[in-house]
């Protein structure tokens, strides 16, 4: 079958919903007060932010609720609904997700600081969700083995039982990086939008003219509410996704890998997610090692750019042009 016409209409109604809702929900979320706090030790022109509307997420998550659900009538329709579930099982993870950064925003915004769940309470269920997922994945769509494809390598290899360990270190690990993304205006956005078009690209070149409806619903909604949400986040940004939407992109985007049965590819197309979250791990490590010294003036890295003098608006360009370009090797060398 082929779903360009899908493509399309799922890619414009989610775009558009997510500015509608946006238009809508933005006064309400500045009626309720419910502004970002911005850390001190944050730079300081950040302060200016302060008070800026966050759980915007919410607009992208209800457009691709909607979107997706007559996507899947759509194709139930015309392939059945087994080649729905998928899909369905990816949404309902980011949705999930998405549940849990709203927890956090809310515990934040009742506590009037940058800090909600603690860590470990929020990592304990994404590893939750990311378990539930990674079962309904393997046991009801049946499409997963402890066969894993390396990408670049061309071949596959059977992890036994690590295959379980690592694909519970991408689900976990890609919800928190995505989630560090989210840290200047537009970034994660921009970046998740470009993610989105290699998932499009890459279920034509894995499917050729009758690709998974699936994966390239996967691609719309992604691309369509992130470049919805791009309206009102880009510099200035007058509304903030929070971790309610961060968290949500991050299952999309962990999410499209294995709707390609390809887990490892997300690595490639996602390394700016990758460089921000080793950004954090190498700070720490090496602020604890040299007892008070700091690798970079601040971390995630998009941090330590803007502390060099380099703009928003510059740091996100560089940044998207990067996942441009590595998303471009990922579909030349890592699919299957």
């Amino acid at each position: 079958m082929n779903y360009i016409i899908l493509f399309v209409v799922a890619l414009l109604l989610t775009f558009l919903l997510t500015v509608l809702i946006l238009r809508k929900l933005i006064p309400i979320l500045k009626s309720k007060k419910m502004g970002q706090t911005i850390l001190e030790i944050g730079p300081r022109w950040h302060k200016s932010k302060e008070g800026t509307p966050t759980m915007g997420g919410v607009s992208f998550i209800l457009a691709s609720i909607i979107t997706g659900f007559l996507g899947c009538i759509y194709i139930i329709v015309v392939d059945g609904i087994t080649v729905t579930l998928p899909f369905m099982f990816t949404l309902a993870f980011a949705v999930a997700a998405g549940i849990i950064g709203c927890i956090d925003d809310s515990a934040k915004l009742k506590k009037k600081q940058n800090e909600g769940l603690t860590a470990l309470q929020k990592y304990a269920l994404q590893f939750l969700v990311s378990g539930i997922y990674l079962v309904a994945m393997t046991i009801v769509c049946r499409r997963f083995s402890t066969v894993m494809f390396i990408p670049f390598l061309g071949k596959s290899v059977d992890f036994g039982v690590f295959y379980y360990i690592i694909c519970m270190i991408l689900l976990t690990g890609f919800l928190n990086a995505v989630n560090l993304t989210d840290g200047i205006d537009g970034l994660c956005s921009s970046i998740t939008l470009v993610f989105g078009i290699f998932v499009a690209v890459a279920a034509y070149v894995t499917g050729g003219m009758s690709p998974d409806g699936g994966t390239v619903l996967l691609g719309a909604i992604m691309i369509g509410g992130t470049g919805g949400f791009l309206v009102y986040n880009f510099y200035p940004a007058r509304v903030f996704m929070g971790d309610t939407g961060s968290l949500f992109l991050g299952a999309l985007v962990v999410g499209a890998g294995f709707i390609l049965n390809n887990p490892l590819i997300v690595i490639i197309p996602g390394i700016v997610y990758i460089i921000e979250t080793l950004s954090v791990i190498l700070q720490v490590l090496y602020f604890k090692i040299t007892h008070g010294k700091r690798l970079f003036k601040m971390s995630p890295i998009h941090h330590h750019f803007e502390k060099c003098g380099w703009s928003e608006i510059k740091i996100v360009i560089v940044f998207t042009l990067v996942t441009v370009v590595f998303s471009v090797v990922a579909v030349l060398f890592g699919l299957k």
